[in-house]
């Protein structure tokens, strides 16, 4: 599928970003990134940097023109990875999807669900994905970037 294949069954939206917004969600990812480095739990760790690599996969969607719809939007936004990076990210994209499950998990339904491990390990990975998100971004849409 495509994005426009998306928009066509209303699984997203038409958006106009700016580099202002582009700008504040990127700094939402530098501020995430630094509290889940903080002494808190495993579980608001795991949860802040979940919100990081969403702000980055938001990031994509919007300098691509779209916004998820509101039903699955966390999901949609996820699985759009692949569909504006290219096919060989759909593994990281997985990767998000189960962080996003365990997410939800430890912020609605239970504790102790995210390690300190899980913590680190994602925000290993979106040291990584920031920077092909801002190498895509410049390549892409230069006017959007910083």
């Amino acid at each position: 599928m495509s994005l426009r294949q998306w928009l066509e069954n209303r699984w997203l939206k038409p958006h106009k970003t700016s580099r202002e917004e582009i700008a504040n969600l990127f700094a939402i990812v530098e501020r995430d990134l630094r509290d889940a480095r903080g002494g808190i739990s495993p579980d608001w760790r795991f949860g802040i940097a979940y919100n990081a690599a969403l702000k980055l996969c938001t990031i994509l969607l919007y300098a691509s023109g779209y916004r998820a719809e509101k039903s699955l939007q966390h999901y949609r936004t996820i699985h759009a990875v692949p569909l504006i990076l290219g096919a060989r990210w759909k593994s990281d994209a997985d990767y998000l999807d189960v962080c996003r499950n365990k997410r939800n998990i430890v912020e609605y339904e239970s504790i102790g669900e995210a390690s300190e491990t899980d913590a680190d390990q994602l925000i290993d990975f979106i040291r990584d994905f920031r920077g092909a998100v801002e190498d895509w971004l410049r390549t892409e849409h230069p006017d959007l970037y910083r």
